[in-house]
C-alpha cells in the first residue's frame, strides 16, 4: 500500500476498511470475551472491506478527510494543545473537498502514509518483545497513531517512510496519470 497504493487503491481501500471495521466491531466486546470479539472483528472487517471497496469516491473523500484531520492534529500538537473539534471538522471537510478535485495526488499521498503506518505496526508487532511492547498472545488496545508508547522514533519513521512511499508512487508506480512530470517517449 505504501509503494503501490495508487495502482491498488481499491484493494488498499478494502484492507483499510477491514482494519477499521474489525477494530470497531471487536471493541464492542471485553477482553475476556475472546471468541465473540474475534468473530465480531472478522464480520466487522468483512463489512468494512466491502463498504470501502464498493465506495471508491467515498474512499477518496475519506482519504482527504483523514489527511485534513491529521493535519489539524499535527498542527495543534506543535503547540502542545488539543485541537478544537470545529478545527478538526473544518480541516476534514476541506481535505475531502480538495481530494475530490486532486484525486490522484490525494490517493498517492494518503495510501503512502497509511501504508507506512501499517508497515510500522507490522514491524512493531513482529519485534514486539524486543521493544517491550505487549505480548502478541494477549489482547490489547490498538492506538493507531501511537503504536509504541515511549518510542520517539516511531512518528519520525512514519513521516520519512510516508514521504518515500509518496515519492516512489509519484515517480515510478503511480502510472502515467499519477506522475508529476511526463516521461519522454522512447525512440523507436
Amino acid at each position: 500500500m505504501c509503494f503501490f497504493g495508487r495502482r491498488l487503491f481499491r484493494v488498499s481501500l478494502a484492507i483499510v476498511g477491514f482494519v477499521i471495521g474489525a477494530g470497531a466491531a471487536s471493541s464492542v466486546f471485553g477482553v475476556s470475551d475472546r471468541m465473540p470479539m474475534m468473530m465480531a472483528g472478522l464480520v466487522g472487517g468483512l463489512v468494512g472491506a466491502g463498504i470501502l471497496y464498493a465506495a471508491y469516491y467515498i474512499g477518496v473523500a475519506l482519504v482527504g478527510a483523514a489527511l485534513g484531520a491529521v493535519a489539524a492534529n499535527v498542527g495543534f500538537s506543535i503547540s502542545h494543545t488539543e485541537p478544537p473539534v470545529l478545527a478538526v471538522v473544518l480541516c476534514a471537510v476541506a481535505g475531502a473537498v480538495a481530494a475530490t478535485y486532486l484525486q490522484r495526488y490525494f490517493v498517492i499521498v494518503g495510501s503512502a502514509f497509511v501504508g507506512a503506518l501499517m508497515i510500522i505496526h507490522g514491524a512493531l508487532l513482529l519485534a514486539g518483545r524486543s521493544l517491550g511492547l505487549p505480548d502478541s498472545n494477549t489482547v490489547w488496545v490498538l492506538y493507531p497513531f501511537n503504536p509504541a508508547p515511549g518510542q520517539r522514533w516511531v512518528p519520525i519513521a512514519w513521516i520519512v517512510l510516508g514521504f518515500v512511499g509518496s515519492a516512489v508512487q509519484m515517480g515510478w508506480t503511480g502510472g502515467e496519470k499519477g506522475r508529476i512530470g511526463r516521461r519522454k517517449p522512447k525512440a523507436a
